[in-house]
Formats: C-alpha cells, structure tokens, sequence
C-alpha cells in the first residue's frame, strides 16, 4: 500500500503522473490521509483546482482508496517529523510514518524527510 500526498493523488486522478509514479501506483494499492478530502475541497473552494467531488469518477476512484484517519497518534507524530512543512502535509507524513506506509509525493520538503518512509 502507498500514502500518497494531495497533489499526487490529484495528478492520479487527473491522469498527469510522472513514468515513475505511475509503475508504483499501478502495482500498489492507493491509501491518502484524510486531510487529504479536506485539502481537495478546500482547493476546489478557492478555484485553485477544478473539480466535481460529486463527479461519478471521482468518486469511484475515491471509494477505491484506503482512508486513513487523523489519530492522536498521528498528531503527535506530526509534531516529532524530522522536517516543517504546511500542516497538512506534516499530518500526511505522519500517517505514512505511523502505519508505515511509504509516502509518494514530489514535495521537497517532505522528500527530505530521514525518517517518514518514501516511495
């Protein structure tokens, strides 16, 4: 199973993956943090994204991934990361440490990561 970050999730769904992302996700299955939906509303809310959460792919593709919650145990890892990123991105890394799923994402600081484990 991947963790993967909001904008790779949305380059999934939008079909705009790098060769690289595109043999992991294929062969793995696809979890997100939940902040991950707040993130994708809140985008779309601000017309940064365009996107229907409602659209019938989209929530097909969302009743296919795994949903991992926003746990104590996260937020406290989330405070323990090795790097300082936005706090949704700090959260999503702490899922990926706490159940020990790799992490796919393209963002820098959290690829600078020792301890969150990477795809």
């Amino acid at each position: 199973m991947l963790n993967l970050d909001t904008h790779v999730f949305l380059h999934a769904v939008g079909g705009e993956l790098t060769a690289r992302e595109e043999r992991k996700l294929r062969s793995d299955r696809w979890s997100i943090s939940a902040i991950v939906l707040w993130e994708i509303a809140k985008l779309a809310q601000l017309g940064r994204i365009v996107i229907d959460l409602d659209d019938s792919e989209v929530v097909r593709v969302l009743a296919a991934v795994h949903v991992w919650p926003i746990t104590a145990e996260v937020t406290r890892s989330s405070t323990r990361l090795d790097i300082h990123a936005d706090p949704a991105d700090e959260l999503i890394a702490a899922t990926s440490l706490v159940h020990n799923v790799p992490l796919l994402t393209r963002d820098r600081k959290l690829l600078a990561s020792r301890i969150v484990p990477l795809a």
